[in-house]
């Protein structure tokens, strides 16, 4: 079963609505430019009242390698997903540092674009259409993949089923179709949760 991440969480209440939802992943942007942005104390308040079931993913851009792994050893986050431009170096220092997978994310606008995708070294990838933007990607793109991929971008309730039914990814993640004037609108999340799962 494609499992679901719910990304960009960032208030108490957005901590409540996953643990009814029950995903198996959240997402927290340690990306400061972001609009979606969470404090390392403020994520960590966030997953003292978060499920226990869920895990949690930490999306960073162009982090410092320190600062990634103080998060995980810390138990802030589960899992490392890196947006920025971290190459196979960065990925070997976090690997020699940590024991967690590891999700590396692609702007894909190719071939080239997957076939990059397909020679990293983290454990998942995500195909995303680039920064958050909601929008999709050339899904006809996916089939040239070869590693187990998240899939984000522009999936909203009305699109996730059939795009799950066509591609099998391992996971899907949306974030910005969640929202209602910029925060997570619990109905949206729901809706999303319920149609990946055809409940």
């Amino acid at each position: 079963m494609t499992k679901i991440k719910l990304c960009g969480l960032k208030r108490l209440c957005d901590i409540e609505y996953a643990n009814e939802l029950l995903p198996e992943y959240i997402g927290f942007v340690f990306a400061l430019k972001s609009k979606r942005y969470v404090s390392p104390e403020k994520a960590a308040e966030l997953r003292r009242n978060l499920d226990s079931r869920i895990n949690i993913v930490g999306v960073f851009v162009d982090e410092e390698i320190e600062n990634v792994v103080r998060l995980v050893k810390d138990g802030v986050i589960d899992i490392v997903q890196l947006h920025g431009h971290e190459n196979e170096e960065y990925i070997s220092a976090l690997r020699e540092s940590l024991n967690c997978h590891i999700i590396k994310a692609f702007c894909i606008e190719s071939k080239d674009d997957i076939a990059l995708a397909n020679c990293t070294s983290a454990d998942y990838v995500l195909l995303d259409s680039g920064g958050g933007t909601g929008e999709t990607f050339d899904h006809s793109l996916i089939k040239e993949i070869s590693k187990p991929y998240f899939l984000a971008g522009g999936l909203t309730p009305l699109n996730a089923g059939e795009i799950i039914e066509r591609f099998h990814p391992f996971a899907v993640d949306a974030s910005s179709s969640l929202e209602t004037n910029g925060f997570k609108d619990k109905s949206k999340m729901a809706a999303f949760v319920k149609a990946v799962r055809k409940d």
